[in-house]
């Protein structure tokens, strides 16, 4: 550092390097308006003051806690009382994740228990709701608003998600689990894929979609099917509760949906 006195002025290199926080990422927090330099050096290059480098740390802050930069602008610029309000709300976000995750940890330690005592794959429909509630839908939020931002589904999914309380979060995770269990119900018992009895629950899977995400028609769930396994992660995730499930749900939507 150039400086004699640590509350000297900092250049954007000498920012860098002491927060960490890349040249390139604060000239974009510059660009946006949310963190201009407010002083001037004798040569008129744009300076950074101890108070700009602590809105610098709030606007991290923020960021760590998930907040976009336009909320982050909207908080900065707000009343004490409303960036309480936001902190209050994202601090009992935040408590839901840390709950989410014990149980996570929880299911984990469950299944290597049991893989090292040697016991079956035995998947009871209490077991698939503890796993599939530990399941954010929201975790892929940035990238489905950069695929289908522009549609209304996405629209009315994201009107609904941003009523929805904790509690009807978990219900709607209950439920959830509760298809993927009479789906590996079905594929336990070797039923086949167009039969009436998968058709019904393919008919549920709709009407679960309708109910919570968007207005969903037989074309729409086959279309959003491909996605359980053409994207390994949901792949992955379905296939936790049987090896080969995400492939039954798959082939169940596509036979219902032809025959609509």
């Amino acid at each position: 550092m150039s400086q004699g006195q640590d509350s000297d002025p900092w250049t954007v290199g000498e920012v860098a390097e002491l927060t960490r926080v890349s040249v390139r990422t604060l000239h974009h927090y510059d660009a946006v308006g949310l963190l201009s330099p407010s002083a001037r050096s004798e040569a008129g290059y744009r300076l950074y003051t101890p108070a700009d480098v602590a809105r610098l740390w709030r606007i991290l802050t923020f960021r760590e806690l998930g907040f976009s930069l336009a909320d982050i602008g909207k908080l900065l610029g707000s009343s004490p009382e409303a960036e309480r309000e936001a902190l209050g709300l994202q601090a009992a976000l935040l408590r839901e994740q840390l709950a989410r995750t014990q149980a996570q940890l929880d299911t984990v330690t469950s299944l290597l228990g049991a893989a090292e005592r040697g016991e079956g794959d035995v998947m009871t429909k209490e077991k698939i709701q503890q796993m599939f509630e530990q399941f954010d839908p929201t975790e892929y939020d940035a990238e489905v608003k950069e695929r289908w931002g522009d549609t209304d589904a996405y629209r009315q999914s994201a009107e609904r998600m941003a009523r929805y309380t904790p509690a009807d979060r978990e219900r709607m995770n209950a439920e959830g689990a509760e298809l993927h269990a009479r789906y590996a119900a079905l594929l336990d018992a070797g039923t086949s894929a167009d039969s009436p009895e998968a058709a019904a629950v393919a008919e549920a899977q709709r009407a679960y979609f309708n109910r919570w995400f968007y207005d969903c028609s037989p074309d729409m769930l086959r279309m959003v099917s491909h996605h359980w396994v053409d994207d390994p992660r949901f792949t992955a995730n379905i296939d936790r509760i049987r090896p080969g499930l995400a492939a039954y749900e798959f082939a169940v939507v596509q036979a219902w949906a032809g025959k609509q």
